[in-house]
């Protein structure tokens, strides 16, 4: 499954190249859906008599519904980093829900997809031929009509719980002061339980690996901006106790060490 990131691009560790191969497009959501999409996204690379593209990304707290050539899958959150192969001529399509956005339609704890991927039917029941029209369109507008109506047609009440948990994603993605599940909690007026379980039942992840992971992301971040680097600075910056607990955390999650990547940037 081909994942990205939100509209800037964020988390993309290793990008295809060559670029005139390869096409990446985003689509805002709009009327009713918006109030459960983020937005559509469709990739398309072309890399007939090229030598295979190897595309990372790191994760992200959203849901997808993916679809390519040989399958329509529903997606919830991967924990880990995403690598894939892209070879020859293909594509895919997707919607990214909202943070907490799929469970209105799933109807149980998204927890239960998260690190998985399941059939669509699977989740949405018949798909009434729904994978073979969205891959029979060579236009991507023609995509998201298709997809739109699947699941207007499926559309749940409203849940103000949607609204709620996207807020306080996005805090956590753009304060960067924001480095404890615990200070999240009492700046909303509840506890770190009740939090927990709001995450659990609407994300997948618990409220302390979504400030993990955007922390992380910062990390990557601010290495890709090229500056030279007090890692001990850097790590505390990022509310670790030290440099080595955040060198360990980078590279589970990156693959390499924060100077190994930083290294691999300059090549």
């Amino acid at each position: 499954m081909v994942n990205f990131g939100p509209g800037h691009a964020r988390g993309i560790l290793h990008r295809v190249a060559p670029v005139e191969r390869f096409h990446h497009a985003r689509h805002p959501a709009d009327g009713p859906l918006a109030a459960f999409v983020q937005h559509y996204w469709i990739v398309r690379w072309n890399l007939a008599g090229h030598a295979p593209q190897r595309q990372e990304t790191l994760p992200h707290p959203n849901a997808y519904l993916v679809f390519e050539p040989e399958s329509a899958l529903v997606a919830g959150v991967a924990t880990g980093r995403w690598t894939r192969l892209l070879e020859g001529d293909s594509f895919a399509f997707g919607v990214k829900f909202r943070p907490g956005g799929l469970r209105p339609f799933l109807g149980r704890a998204v927890s239960a997809l998260t690190d998985c991927r399941l059939p669509l039917g699977d989740v949405f029941g018949d798909e009434q031929g729904l994978h073979a029209r969205v891959v029979a369109c060579s236009d991507e507008r023609a995509m998201i009509d298709i997809v739109q109506a699947f699941l207007l047609e499926r559309m749940p009440a409203p849940d103000p719980q949607v609204d709620r948990i996207a807020t306080l994603v996005a805090e956590v993605e753009t304060d960067r002061t924001l480095t404890r599940a615990a200070a999240l909690a009492a700046r909303h007026g509840t506890s770190l339980r009740a939090l927990q379980r709001l995450f659990d039942d609407y994300v997948g992840v618990g409220p302390k690996w979504v400030i993990n992971r955007y922390r992380l992301h910062e990390a990557v971040d601010r290495l890709a901006d090229g500056d030279k680097v007090d890692w001990t600075a850097l790590a505390l910056d990022l509310g670790y106790f030290d440099q080595a607990h955040f060198i360990r955390d980078f590279r589970s999650l990156v693959g390499r060490t924060p100077g190994e990547f930083a290294r691999d940037l300059r090549k």
